[in-house]
């Protein structure tokens, strides 16, 4: 039940239904307005935005929009993840490593629709590229929707990611993982959607708040990344904008506490409970100076075997944040109950993602969230 330090994807494929056809040589459709892309689609993720294009690493990302006509076009360059397309609320085709390429969904009553695509899978070591959304012959893309009042930012790892919960099997490979790992249905989705909010899932499997899994990667955190929107590259750093979530929901420890330590490590057990304490009370205290002070932050344990560290450490700093006097840090954990832990090596399942997102949404309803 830990996170797994994600492998690059293997070769390219593609899974194409049958109303969804790459753009046919000599037919390219006209390249969008510079700075239009993100003026025609909704997003809440952590993108940047370029010329022509938007560009993002995170898991969960996704774009919205409306169109009118019978076809909408998809512009994409990502040779690295997987994506969902939904058209008004039902998914209709899930790419996998498309590449650069432009997809079309075609056959669609005449009229207005909604087109959503989101990218599913973790992809850490690569750059994605959003090239917007394109009207078929006849039709016209519509103003994007607007942004929803509400905001939710999700932190964590593979668990938060979604990791490997759509696989029939605890035995995956890396390639396996990526297939099956569906940001889209994690939990943190689930209950975004339940409360109508636009949500971030800024998730890294195998990260920690101080210790990676296995201690892999030593030198490096979750916390190396958190401030990116690329997470590839050294120095990036995303502006946040009109970000400004009502509700953040961490969930960092199961890496920093579910393997034993390693000769070489730079810890024992005690130190590393101190530095992984010091650093989360450091953690709260930049999310709270970036936020204000009326944004919920919910930190979050749940079970480990062997070890009640986690949970523990983590009550202990909710603890001494409020101390200080920061009473909306708030401590919940959700036990093993009812989750059978079906997904990739011994992760959450989709069912168990759907238990604790129930679990979670109970227990945001007893929060001050100023919506």
């Amino acid at each position: 039940m830990t996170g797994v330090l994600m492998a690059a994807a293997l070769a390219p494929a593609v899974l194409l239904p049958t109303a969804l056809l790459p753009t046919a040589a000599g037919a390219a459709p006209p390249p969008v307005r510079p700075g239009a892309v993100l003026s025609q689609a909704h997003t809440a993720g952590r993108v940047e935005a370029t010329r022509d294009a938007a560009r993002y690493s995170w898991p969960g990302v996704y774009f919205e929009g409306r169109f009118r006509g019978t076809g909408v076009g998809i512009a994409l360059d990502d040779a690295a993840a997987d994506y969902d397309v939904q058209v008004d609320g039902a998914t209709v085709a899930t790419l996998v490593t498309p590449g650069r390429t432009t997809y079309w969904v075609r056959d669609l009553a005449p009229g207005a629709h909604r087109v959503r695509l989101v990218k599913r899978s973790e992809s850490p070591w690569a750059i994605s590229e959003f090239g917007g959304f394109r009207a078929a012959p006849g039709g016209a893309i519509l103003p994007g929707p607007p942004a929803r009042h509400r905001q939710i930012e999700f932190i964590g790892d593979s668990y938060t990611a979604g990791y490997g919960n759509l696989s029939p099997t605890r035995d995956c490979t890396g390639d396996e993982v990526n297939r099956t790992t569906n940001a889209d249905l994690s939990f943190g989705a689930r209950t975004a959607r339940q409360l109508n909010a636009d949500y971030q899932i800024n998730a890294f499997s195998g990260r920690g708040m101080v210790r990676n899994y296995n201690g892999g990667e030593p030198g490096t955190s979750y916390r190396t990344y958190y401030d990116r929107a690329l997470l590839s590259v050294d120095g990036d750093v995303w502006r946040p904008g009109r970000w400004r979530p009502q509700l953040v929901v961490i969930g960092l420890g199961i890496n920093d506490f579910s393997t034993a330590i390693n000769p070489g490590e730079p810890w024992t057990p005690e130190s590393l409970v101190a530095a992984y304490r010091a650093a989360y009370l450091e953690f709260l205290g930049k999310l709270r100076a970036r936020y204000g002070p009326r944004t919920v932050i919910v930190v979050s344990a749940t079970a480990v075997s062997g070890t009640t560290a986690f949970a523990d450490t983590a009550r202990q700093v909710v603890q001494e944040r409020n101390a200080q006097g920061d009473e909306l840090v708030r401590y919940w954990y959700y036990d093993s109950a009812g989750l059978d832990y079906g997904g990739c090596h011994w992760h959450p399942s989709l069912h168990d993602h759907e238990v604790i997102a129930e679990r979670l949404e109970a227990y945001v309803a007893t929060l001050p969230v100023r919506w």
